[in-house]
């Protein structure tokens, strides 16, 4: 059917005859307009035929013209598509070639026999998937619909009645489906309407801690020490000249090569009277290389002036925790009331001790305060934005809604002081998992303490800048909680504090915020949703699979608005690292080997530039500090660590790891997005595409630095 027209006249302005307007269609852009001559006016419809006629062939002359230069557009990004799909194809392939998967290196973070029952488990339903959309390929060709299963297993069988033969394809499909009907989906749906039910319990946990972090901004609600002590600097109202107790600085380390200098420089320029504070080095370094060089730079310090001291164990017993309870032990420590603990890659600022110590003045039910993480390397990479995004609101949200409402709070292992006297009231530093901060506030919270979190004092860190770093980080994160889940529940069931004391601990601290997200976000969205492709009698609704998480991902990132063009990334990302939190959680929750081990974290030793700017006004005075003999060791160290570094070179490349657990999950959510394909599930296949791909990004390492 042709375009309706539409003719009507008008006058010319400038020769003051009427001018024909000829429009083929409202909805184009083009239109001619002719100005007839006298003759044609006088002659009328004939020649104004023509006219139109003349009109239409220039309308259609010019059409080919646009849709030929479309064409030519859509053929060239159709030509562009394919080296860049080529070259990403040859990237892969060089990137599997040079990797090492995970199974070829041993991984002692992960016990070797969990870890292969459950990468087995993921390749029997990847096996099934595959198979499973052969099978719905040929049904599909053979005229099956995917509608409602049961409708269509009655109508199959109502019009095979007749037949005296039925096909051996047709057979077995119509078994798959009675099958799937009758047994599989009615436990496949209970368990995702199981799942469903904890995700909207945790979201809306997730909801109420943002509703408080919103009261605590409305309100301006913020500690203060007691009795009008004030620790803002700049208006001048610091610190009490009388208040300059004991501090016992600590920082414990362990092959720390890349950091050791920022963090001790950070933390002798603590703005601190010299008499009442004492650093401690706890080495637990194995390199006599780097023991020599921390060494080293103690020796520096010492000669500036510093009260520091300079601590090594022959055995690394009980790990981060057996170091701190050993320089405990030492018999100087009773004349100090507070100790602060910075790990290796923290850079206090000079007030840091001025900003948070105030708050323990006449306040004797105070055990810890705790100030906030910031990131030197925090736009480094894609992960280290996405970690940021997590952090950011761990600590705006999660940390200080806990500490202004409750007084209680997981200690974060470092950038915070204790009162030594908590310390030993809950029993000090125990070895019995590798959370010993998480261990140590809970044993502190059952005895009656209270926390502080300070939101505006931050100390500057470093992020893992690597997958596999951070994917052994996050493992001792999320088996630590459940080893100490177990081992303390009997000590908080007869605990003598308030019964919402206790269920805040039970349910809130650990089962929901520790146990079941792992739990929902892997099952739900890495298992249960791409079987429900092969099973679609057991359904998950849109609202399930893409609004519910994209709200909870806008909530995630509100403390870090900055970060908002990468909610998409960190939605998947999250889902993707639910791999490694699950088998995580599932370790330390039956005690398996691998929930006891500890990895240091590599570091690359990124400093802020006022860090270095600072460092670079130390070190004309360092030099004139050290003597000749001293500046030769320092140089033959320095020279034989630059030869190890070069022999490492040669014998070691940069590579990366292929983890094969990551891979075979994506070509599970691919396989399943294909089929949904099929039955034209909107929301479900560009999730399961995505999600896939994520997947597969992750699989080959191909977020974050590599390794060497």
């Amino acid at each position: 059917m042709s375009p309706p027209s539409f003719d009507w006249w008008s006058k010319d302005t400038h020769k003051g005859t009427p001018v024909v307007v000829k429009m083929e269609n409202p909805n184009y852009s083009m239109v001619e307009l002719e100005s007839p001559s006298e003759e044609d006016l006088l002659l009328g419809s004939p020649n104004l035929t023509t006219l139109r006629d003349k009109g239409r062939n220039k309308n259609a002359k010019q059409l080919t013209w646009v849709l030929l230069l479309k064409a030519h557009k859509a053929a060239g990004c159709l030509t562009s598509i394919a080296p860049t799909m080529l070259s990403l194809i040859s990237a892969v392939r060089r990137r599997i070639i040079s990797g090492r998967t995970d199974t070829d290196v041993v991984d002692q973070t992960e016990n070797q026999t969990v870890k292969s029952r459950f990468f087995s488990c993921i390749k029997v339903f990847l096996f099934l998937s595959v198979l499973l959309l052969v099978f719905e390929v040929a049904a599909y060709f053979k005229g099956w619909h995917f509608g409602s299963a049961r409708l269509q297993l009655q109508e199959y069988l109502l019009t095979t009645e007749l037949e005296a033969v039925r096909s051996l394809f047709d057979s077995l499909y119509s078994k798959w489906v009675m099958i799937r009907v009758e047994y599989l989906a009615p436990p496949l749906q209970f368990l995702a309407n199981t799942c469903i039910l904890l995700f909207l319990i945790q979201s809306l946990d997730r909801l109420i801690l943002c509703l408080g972090c919103f009261w605590i901004r409305f309100k301006k609600i913020k500690p203060v020490p007691k009795h009008g002590y004030s620790t803002d600097l700049e208006s001048g109202d610091g610190i009490s000249s009388d208040y300059f107790p004991m501090v016992l600085v600590q920082i414990p380390m362990c092959n720390e090569r890349e950091v050791y200098q920022q963090s001790i420089a950070a933390v002798c320029n603590l703005d601190w009277p010299k008499t009442n504070i004492l650093i401690q080095v706890l080495d637990d370094s194995d390199d006599p290389t780097t023991q020599l060089l921390i060494k080293e730079e103690v020796l520096k310090w010492q000669r500036e002036g510093a009260n520091i001291v300079y601590r090594h164990r022959v055995l690394r017993e009980g790990y981060k925790a057996g170091n701190l309870k050993s320089a405990m032990n030492c018999s100087y420590v009773k004349d100090y009331e507070f100790v602060a603990i910075f790990d290796a890659d923290f850079q206090p600022t000079p007030d840091f001790l001025k900003r948070t110590v105030p708050h323990f003045k006449d306040n004797e039910e105070l055990a810890l305060v705790q100030a906030r993480w910031s990131f030197v390397n925090k736009d480094e990479n894609l992960l280290t934005r996405l970690q940021n995004i997590n952090l950011a609101f761990h600590f705006e949200v999660e940390q200080q809604v806990n500490g202004i409402f409750i007084n209680f709070f997981g200690f974060n292992g470092t950038a915070g002081v204790w009162r030594i006297k908590a310390l030993e009231d809950s029993g000090g530093w125990l070895e019995r998992t590798t959370v010993e901060d998480m261990d140590i506030a809970v044993r502190a919270h059952l005895k009656g303490w209270k926390f502080i979190f300070l939101n505006d004092v931050e100390c500057q860190c470093e992020l893992p800048e690597s997958y596999e770093a951070y994917r052994k980080q996050q493992h001792r994160w999320h088996s630590g909680p459940m080893q100490l889940f177990r081992l303390c529940l009997p000590d908080v069931i007869r605990a003598k504090i308030s019964i919402w004391k206790k269920f805040n601990m039970i349910f809130l601290f650990f089962l929901l915020r520790k146990l079941i997200l792992p739990f929902y976000s892997f099952t739900l969205f890495c298992i249960i949703l791409p079987m429900t492709m092969f099973v679609p009698e057991a359904t998950l609704p849109a609202w399930v699979v893409c609004y519910i998480p994209a709200t909870m991902s806008f909530l995630n990132i509100l403390p870090a608005p900055k970060s908002f063009p990468f909610i998409v990334p960190y939605l998947l990302f999250e889902n993707t690292m639910s791999v490694t939190k699950f088998n995580a959680m599932i370790s330390g929750l039956f005690q398996l080997g691998s929930a006891y081990e500890w990895v240091v974290t590599k570091k690359s030793g990124r400093s802020s530039e006022g860090d270095l700017a600072s460092l670079v006004e130390k070190e004309p005075k360092h030099q004139r500090g050290v003597s000749v003999p001293n500046l030769d060791e320092l140089e033959e160290v320095v020279q034989v660590v630059h030869q190890e570094q070069k022999a490492a070179m040669k014998n070691k490349k940069k590579h990366n790891r292929i983890y094969t657990k990551e891979l075979a999950l994506a070509f599970l959510l691919l396989t399943a997005s294909a089929r949904s394909l099929l039955s034209a599930q909107g929301i479900h296949f560009y999730f399961l595409l995505f999600q896939g791909v994520s997947f597969l990004l992750v699989g080959l390492d191909l977020i974050g630095e590599q390794i060497q």
